[in-house]
């Protein structure tokens, strides 16, 4: 059976040494690339093949470049190479979004002993979510059901405005602002 070839996309020294050390010592894992940047990562990818890219959210001072990465990489080979990230970063919006630009999995960096669990899942075209990752997917689709009105009227709530203030910042009146809020309440457990 053919070892399943990996590249690493990680900014972090430390990091991106302790996981080409650790998945090299499984038997069916051959790294093949470990870099550091996103631009290495698709000129590398024109020249070599990767059934699996541990991505990295954040590769620069742009907190979110690694996830453009990871859509350029599904761009570039399609379905071909598989595209798990691994990052610290739990905020629900770039765990959604990473997964709508085509990761295949999203695994926190405490969860790193899943680590390689995670990778022959993806080889297999599986994914266990762990579970901070999958209540931040099931807290998007609950929110998907509301209006784009009614989302951001649910954001600025959720930031802690009142009903006036909001509806100050929305050019509405409070009556509606509230007709929304019994809506959102409607519409979420």
């Amino acid at each position: 059976m053919p070892s399943i070839r990996i590249m690493i996309v990680e900014d972090d020294p430390f990091w991106l040494d302790r996981i080409a050390a650790d998945l090299g010592e499984e038997s069916d894992m051959e790294i093949v690339a470990a870099v550091s940047a996103k631009e290495e990562a698709l000129h590398l990818l024109q020249q070599l093949e990767a059934d699996i890219v541990l991505m990295d959210v954040n590769l620069t001072s742009n907190n979110t470049d690694g996830i453009e990465a990871a859509r350029a990489i599904v761009r570039l080979t399609g379905e071909k190479t598989k595209i798990v990230m691994l990052t610290s970063i739990r905020e629900q919006d770039v765990i959604v979004d990473s997964f709508r630009k085509g990761a295949i999995n999203y695994i926190t960096k405490s969860n790193y002993p899943k680590l390689v669990a995670a990778v022959r899942e993806a080889h297999a075209g599986q994914a266990m979510l762990s579970p901070d990752v999958s209540e931040a997917i099931r807290s998007e689709l609950r929110l998907s059901t509301l209006t784009p009105m009614e989302r951001e009227v649910y954001d600025m709530k959720k930031q802690g405005l009142t009903k006036t203030q909001i509806a100050d910042k929305l050019f509405k009146s409070v009556n509606t602002i509230k007709s929304q809020l019994r809506s959102i309440r409607d519409k979420l457990p």
